[in-house]
């Protein structure tokens, strides 16, 4: 049985009112820090990304929703086959999500369908199997520069890539990050294979 307690002082209104103040302060200043960790994560570690089309099919799905990580590129350079993140050239507020194709300094260019690097066909079955259709400004050699990249979408035919004048290829400091994990749908949780 629960023993009551009672107390012979009587509550001081003053009390009262400073304790109100002091649990309204420390509310806020919570909400102030976890509102500046939210913002320094969104910032430089790590941001959720939607995917809107078919492009990069089949590897992603319309209305998959990735973690872009932002610290891998802080501390290496991206590789060949890494699927990163990048403003839209036309319109940055909209990003685009390809797979890295050409390397810096490479000549790359588009025969028959396929795609050559430096003279030779990339191998890249696993990626983008599909003859492409459309050589886009690759047609002629392109040769990157030292701070460009080349990008694909999977699905080779629809895709808006580096091979048309509104992407082109992609300077280093504009890549946001590189995709790392589907959050979205649950059943498809897995993080993302890039070589």
């Amino acid at each position: 049985m629960a023993r009551k307690v009672y107390s012979d002082k009587k509550t001081n209104p003053e009390k009262i009112e400073e304790n109100k103040v002091k649990e309204a302060v420390s509310l806020i200043v919570y909400c102030i820090v976890v509102v500046a960790v939210m913002f320094l994560v969104v910032k430089f570690v790590g941001q959720r990304t939607v995917v809107l089309g078919s492009s990069m099919e089949p590897t992603l799905q319309d209305g998959d929703n990735l973690i872009t990580d932002k610290i891998t590129y802080r501390l290496m350079e991206p590789k060949r086959f890494d699927i990163v993140v990048f403003p839209y050239k036309e319109n940055t507020s909209k990003l685009l999500i390809k797979r890295i194709i050409g390397m810096p300094g490479e000549k790359v260019q588009i025969k028959n369908g396929k795609v050559y690097i430096n003279d030779t066909e990339l191998k890249d079955d696993v990626y983008g199997n599909a003859l492409m259709v459309d050589e886009g400004i690759v047609g002629d050699p392109v040769v990157l520069a030292a701070d460009e990249y080349f990008v694909l979408g999977d699905n080779r035919n629809n895709s808006q890539d580096s091979r048309f004048a509104s992407v082109g290829n992609i300077h280093r400091d504009d890549i946001i990050g590189r995709a790392w994990v589907r959050i979205w749908p649950l059943n498809k949780l897995t993080l993302l294979k890039h070589q």
